[in-house]
């Protein structure tokens, strides 16, 4: 039997698997947006210049 893969997390894969399937819709529409494309743009720009944002 194949060893199961760990997510990094104690939150059941069946639970995870259900939230993405929840979340995807938005974040693929957010991300073929005329905003979502501009702010990936930005995020590129600033991964190139080393720029590190540190969200708590």
């Amino acid at each position: 039997m194949a060893k199961a893969k760990r997510q990094g997390t104690a939150i059941p894969k069946h639970e995870l698997e259900a939230l993405a399937e929840t979340l995807y819709p938005a974040i693929r529409e957010f991300f073929e947006s005329n905003q979502g494309q501009a702010e990936f743009k930005a995020w590129q720009e600033q991964q190139k210049a080393g720029i590190v944002h540190k969200h708590i």
